[in-house]
């Protein structure tokens, strides 16, 4: 076993993450990053103070012939392994599975959340553009639900294809010889091409609420315009989601793999027990949702809370995690 798959093992058994190394070692998390896809070495003062975090001898670390000793030995004096539930072992085979299936898996749910966004748009269309009267109930609604049923199929598709990697998510895992360096290098690749689409998805929801500015502003008085407009807002946001979602589960599954941010072992663990102020804010939100619904009887409005919520939720469990913390 090499320097590097040693670094990713030996972190991984001591439930930190790089950024956790990397401020033990008073490095740079780039740096622990370099070191574990063998794209550079540490030098001796960091082989020693990894010789010192982890328990294990010099030679254990530089040797290729010398394997680290097995998980339930007691190798650490810095690392805790006290009644650490087993890991669950991923070949290189699996691993590769995985990113395939879960590179089908992110453009099928981007493309339902994205179809479950744009259900609305006919209803919108049709109640401006009317050929008859009633046509936004008669064609419109059932077209609605026609679409959200093909998003929830697409979902169900990806829940099922996707089962037999839910250990990823719940279980720590030790990767076979190369799987975490193949990780690193795919996530290193894809990275630039995450960037772009995250940001691109960002800048359209932003961009999103010009065409109701727009149409307010030029034809106040025309419904069929501001319905358009209304339209077209949620084609911007249904594109923009939709992009945000396929980068996202491409990325996780990289940091699933390396047990990486959201998915490292710490996280798991809180992950399984839930987060309680997630919980607290959508129960606020169906609050607000009621409350306005009943009191102002616009129930064909007064769902966009729950797209706003959508989108405010990683923000509360970003916000939680830095509170739990400190």
């Amino acid at each position: 076993m090499i320097l590097a798959d040693k670094i990713i093992e030996l972190r991984k058994r001591a439930g930190m993450s790089q950024e956790e190394l990397a401020e033990k070692l008073g490095v740079s998390r780039q740096s622990v990053s370099k070191w574990e896809g063998a794209q550079s070495t540490p030098d001796l003062n960091r082989v020693l103070q990894l010789s010192e975090i982890f328990g294990v001898s010099t030679d254990t670390l530089l040797k290729d012939t010398e394997e680290i000793p097995a998980a339930g030995s007691d190798v650490s004096q810095g690392a805790s392994v006290e009644t650490e539930p087993p890991l669950r072992r991923v070949s290189m085979e699996e691993a590769n599975e995985f990113l395939e299936e879960n590179r089908q898996r992110s453009m099928r749910t981007s493309l339902g959340v994205a179809l479950c966004i744009l259900s609305v748009v006919p209803m919108l269309l049709f109640e401006g553009f009317a050929p008859f009267e009633k046509s936004d109930e008669i064609i419109g609604l059932p077209l609605l639900f026609i679409i959200i049923a093909a998003a929830v199929g697409l979902f169900i598709i990806s829940g099922m294809r996707m089962k037999p990697y839910e250990y990823l998510e719940k279980q720590g895992i030790d990767t076979e010889y190369g799987v975490s360096g193949m990780a690193v290098e795919k996530m290193k690749k894809y990275m630039s091409r995450h960037n772009t689409l995250l940001i691109s998805g960002i800048m359209l929801l932003i961009v999103s609420f010009v065409p109701i500015i727009l149409t307010d502003a030029l034809f106040p008085m025309s419904e069929q315009i501001n319905g358009a407009g209304l339209a077209l807002f949620f084609a911007l946001v249904a594109l923009g989601v939709g992009m945000i979602v396929h980068t996202s589960i491409r990325m996780g599954g990289y940091k699933k793999l390396l047990e990486m941010g959201d998915f490292s072992r710490e996280k798991k663990l809180n992950t399984q027990k839930g987060d309680p102020a997630v919980m607290i804010f959508w129960c606020i939100i169906i609050a607000i949702y009621l409350g306005w619904s009943f009191m102002t009887n616009d129930w064909h409005k007064t769902w966009i809370v729950f797209v706003i919520a959508a989108v405010l939720t990683p923000v509360v469990r970003m916000i939680s995690s830095n509170i739990s913390k400190r």
